[in-house]
């Protein structure tokens, strides 16, 4: 919650920081966004076999949260784009060395039984975190009269209190201690043991990513429309806010309810979105399209987080959502570059219609797929 905080503070304004004081294009800030995240998509799949090998889960986390929290005082310092590129890559590095640990982690630590409610609350944490960094950035941009790298400071607090947190209060679990005198080896016929039902959850991540692009868009799109640079901050909030309340509930919904079901009603949902955002001509309509984004992303990510571990070995745990991320970001790379292009070619309207198209080819490919009964039996439903 806290490193969502100050990540989501210095997000929710780095794209205007971008386009306004270093008069970046959108192609460029989709470049950045996409390799940021593509970045750290590659950094999980290392972090997570590592972690599968040694069984040390929260010294890769504390690593990652550590390389994220010394990054934020390079933001406010930025002169040029190669600044904001170079801190956004080792941000995202860090979270790539943490993300595949610690989703591990969770799985290990929380009943079976609660996996999806874990993973939901897990979200809704991150989410209200994710509330939290936007409020304060309006507040202080309020406080500040608009100076961004002002701003921007006030982020490396919330990131190093993240840090401690994690160092003092978060224990491996016993099992995994036991676990390391049987430490798989390091090869290529570990994804062997990887089934077909994980690979379809791998495509499913990767097919959900191309249809939502960058956040970085929902932000320039706030500002597109009319709304105040200090204020574009609150199309985040309002994001945020409706994930952080609908996380919990979706997460504990997928312990008993059909994969299928949420996954489709999700891609339904953020079609929904993206249509409102493209036919946006002011403010309130954009933060309902935001509010939408928000709903959509609570109903899948749990879901796909759990989905990977109910799938993968117990052992092949950090591999598993290592290459999930891995594919995943992949996918958001493409998409925020297709995403720039569209906009710079033919405007705003025709990046979201486009998400809000291949979301709807995603949710027909999922109506027409029938599972084998054994697939079915594993993934509930998908």
């Amino acid at each position: 919650m806290f490193m969502d905080s100050s990540s989501e503070l210095v997000h929710s304004l780095l794209p205007i920081f971008m386009a306004t004081t270093l008069g970046a294009s959108m192609v460029t800030i989709g470049i950045v966004e996409g390799f940021a995240e593509a970045a750290a998509a590659i950094t999980k799949v290392f972090s997570g076999v590592i972690s599968d090998y040694f069984q040390k889960r929260k010294f890769l986390a504390v690593i990652g949260y550590g390389l994220a929290a010394i990054t934020k005082p390079i933001f406010p310092l930025a002169t040029s784009i190669g600044w904001v590129f170079g801190a956004r890559f080792v941000d995202r590095i860090g979270k790539g060395i943490r993300g595949a640990p610690r989703d591990a982690l969770v799985a290990e630590i929380a009943p079976e039984q609660l996996r999806g409610a874990a993973y939901g609350l897990r979200q809704a944490l991150d989410s209200a975190g994710a509330f939290v960094g936007p409020l304060l950035a309006v507040a202080f941009m309020i406080w500040f009269a608009n100076d961004i790298k002002a701003v921007l400071w006030v982020a490396v607090l919330p990131a190093f209190i993240a840090v401690l947190l994690l160092i003092v209060g978060v224990r491996e679990p016993e099992s995994l201690v036991h676990a390391a005198a049987h430490r798989n080896l390091l090869h290529l016929n570990n994804a062997k043991r990887l089934r077909l039902r994980y690979w379809l959850v791998v495509a499913l991540g990767a097919v959900f990513t191309l249809a939502r692009f960058s956040e970085a868009f929902l932000i320039l799109r706030a500002q597109d429309v009319g709304l105040a640079i200090g204020y574009v901050p609150v199309i985040m909030i309002v994001m945020n806010v409706v994930y952080s309340i609908f996380a919990y509930p979706a997460g504990a919904a997928a312990d008993r309810i059909s994969a299928r079901t949420l996954l489709l009603m999700g891609l339904g949902i953020l079609v929904v979105a993206d249509i409102v955002l493209a036919i946006a001509a002011s403010p309130g309509i954009a933060l309902l399209g935001s509010a939408f984004w928000g709903l959509h992303m609570a109903l899948t990510q749990g879901l796909l987080s759990k989905l990977v571990a109910d799938t993968a070995p117990a052992d092949l745990r950090g591999t598993a959502f290592g290459i999930f991320n891995l594919v995943s970001g992949g996918a958001l790379l493409l998409a925020s570059v297709i995403a720039g292009s569209l906009w710079n070619m033919f405007g705003a309207s025709a990046t979201f219609i486009a998400g809000a198209s291949f979301a709807a080819f995603a949710a027909m490919g999922l109506l027409l797929y029938r599972p084998n009964a054994r697939v079915t039996e594993h993934s509930k439903g998908i």
